[in-house]
């Protein structure tokens, strides 16, 4: 593939169509490289009943606003259909089932590894978010467990815990939402390190997002910002969890310190076996494929300031949230490092002509 790209996008999910967004207005000479066979990005993963936090007017990406919906938050259904049409409606040069496996850079250009051949590009962006990257904890006994274990990441529905005792590990909005749905079917159990906290029932995603851009605006200013009147990991009250809060299902039975092969120890050194484990602890960052370009953490972070490496001339890292710019991990959120993204690419390539 002897063409050379302004730019090439790793990823196809709402980070890599908003940068297509600007890459499109800015008539630079891209393409978004996706691994999926169908758009959507990772809410062609997430769970079957997994809405947005916020609703759609403030839930969109740039220039197209999310269509109306029924229901108070987006189904995860909608959502797959409004990025689809979104990439159609604009026309982004995203090519399927194309996974990058690894990239290369020699005299100023990059050398996209893909499983389908080798694409040349001056620029950069990794746009794949960390649904590929889920976390584990190492807990003694984990090899040891012979029940159904799987990462939230991994989990789609009710159907296979009917009947189950399961035990579902992690306080944050994943947690508390499979719980909700689990415990309508099973006996479920909530395993959190500190006493789950929900935030109140008005305070929604957008709420949320305004307050990570008054962090922001007050940190580019210089000036203090009192953040402790937020607590941005605290539970949003969606429909579901506002049920099962009624229902009296969120009781945190605290921490254990290991797993035997029926169940999991408690602190206390009791006992208790499980049919099932689900683990609600999160992801890292999917950025392996990078291994060769730059270095990283444990979870997967570079050295960057906001979306620009700060290792690597030529590379940008969009979507990956806080790291890579407040609330980028947003379908509202995600415009403005996108935005910005685009203006930094235009001016380095204007620079190298």
């Amino acid at each position: 593939m002897e063409e050379i790209f302004d730019v090439i996008v790793i990823g196809g999910g709402q980070s890599a169509l908003a940068c297509g967004y600007y890459l499109r207005r800015a008539k630079l000479k891209y393409i978004i490289l996706d691994k999926q066979a169908v758009p959507g990005g990772a809410w062609l993963h997430t769970w079957d009943s997994l809405t947005l936090f916020s609703p759609r007017e403030y839930s969109s990406l740039p220039g197209w606003l999310m269509p109306k919906s029924e229901h108070q938050f987006p189904l995860r259904q909608e959502v797959i259909d409004y990025l689809g049409k979104y990439e159609d409606h604009y026309q982004l040069n995203v090519q399927r089932s194309t996974e990058v496996t690894e990239i290369k850079k020699n005299e100023g250009l990059f050398y996209v590894h893909t499983l389908q051949g080798i694409f040349k590009t001056k620029t950069v962006i990794s746009a794949t978010g960390t649904w590929e990257n889920p976390f584990i904890p190492t807990i003694d006994g984990i090899e040891d467990y012979k029940g159904l274990q799987i990462h939230s990441g991994k989990y789609k529905n009710p159907e296979k815990f009917i009947g189950l005792k399961t035990l579902v590990v992690g306080e944050g909005n994943s947690g508390a939402q499979i719980v909700a749905e689990l415990s309508k079917v099973t006996t479920v159990k909530w395993s959190t390190k500190k006493e789950p906290e929900f935030l109140p029932d008005d305070v929604d995603g957008y709420y949320l997002f305004t307050v990570a851009s008054a962090r922001y605006k007050a940190e580019k200013e210089g000036k203090p910002f009192d953040s402790s009147q937020y607590n941005l990991g605290n539970i949003v009250m969606v429909p579901t969890v506002k049920e099962a809060k009624q229902r009296g299902v969120f009781v945190s039975s605290g921490t254990f310190h290991q797993l035997y092969d029926k169940g999991v120890i408690w602190y206390n050194g009791e006992k208790e076996e499980f049919d099932a484990i689900i683990w609600c602890t999160g992801f890292g960052y999917n950025t392996s494929y990078l291994k060769s370009l730059i270095e990283t953490d444990e979870k997967g972070i570079a050295k960057t300031t906001e979306s620009k490496s700060l290792e690597v001339t030529g590379l940008w890292l969009v979507g990956y949230g806080n790291w890579t710019g407040y609330a980028s991990a947003t379908l509202i959120g995600v415009n403005r490092i996108a935005k910005q993204t685009i203006a930094e690419i235009e001016e380095f390539l204007n620079q190298q002509n």
